[in-house]
């Protein structure tokens, strides 16, 4: 009876240490209004999107897509098929403040004169230089068409659209705390979970490995 009661608790601590790990999120995004001003080649505009930032673990940085939920700005002619091209600022804030340049693809279909530009997701890599809480929020749109250019600015003061734990490249840099955020969206690649399921897994053959000993030490003493 003794060796099943410690059997039982080397278990026990193996899957609490595995669930810990799997627990501790590592990433918090929302989509935020933002309520952009334009200056246009024909006047002044405005339109409010909302925005959403996610990331994707790329081999030293991330990989961070920006993609707006709703048009902003419009043309007075019929944009043909790739006639405007669109890149924006992503404000860094945070552990390791600056900015990131994020870019996209011209657009792939006709945009009819007076309606909402659809912006295309723009992505760039981020490679922090620090460690820590880092903020992603969305900065200045520029929109560049049939020679003209199009600057959209956030006149809200909107809040981040991603906060992300980093590591700086090569290690170095202060290792981020676990994030106290409730929410954990699809920010990260597989490999992220992956990791975290290989150290749980560590953990359970950890436990498993206890179990083993445990069982035998008491097969000794009884033999």
């Amino acid at each position: 009876m003794p060796n099943q009661k410690r059997t039982a608790l080397a278990l026990a601590s193996g899957l609490a240490g595995a669930a810990v790990l799997l627990a501790a999120p590592a990433a918090h995004a929302t989509v935020v209004d933002v309520d952009y001003k334009c200056k246009t080649p024909i006047g002044d505009k405005a339109a409010v999107s909302p925005i959403d930032i996610k990331s994707v673990r790329s081999g030293s940085g991330y990989k961070l897509t920006m993609s707006f939920q709703k048009g902003v700005s419009s043309s007075p002619v019929e944009l043909g098929k790739g006639a405007m091209n669109p890149s924006a600022v992503i404000e860094v804030g945070g552990a390791d403040p600056g900015q990131l340049t994020v870019t996209g693809p011209a657009n792939t279909a006709a945009i009819p004169a007076n309606s909402p530009i659809k912006i295309s997701d723009l992505s760039g890599t981020y490679t922090p230089k620090k460690g820590g809480k880092v903020t992603f929020t969305a900065g200045v749109l520029t929109i560049k068409a049939l020679g003209t250019t199009t600057t959209c600015t956030p006149a809200n003061s909107p809040g981040p659209s991603l906060t992300l734990d980093v590591t700086a490249a090569g290690g170095g840099g202060t290792p981020a705390e676990p994030s106290t955020e409730n929410a954990l969206p699809k920010t990260g690649p597989m490999d992220s979970a992956i990791a975290l399921g290989t150290l749980g897994g560590t953990v359970l053959l950890t436990g498993a490995a206890g179990v083993l000993w445990l069982t035998r030490r008491g097969q000794r003493t009884a033999g």
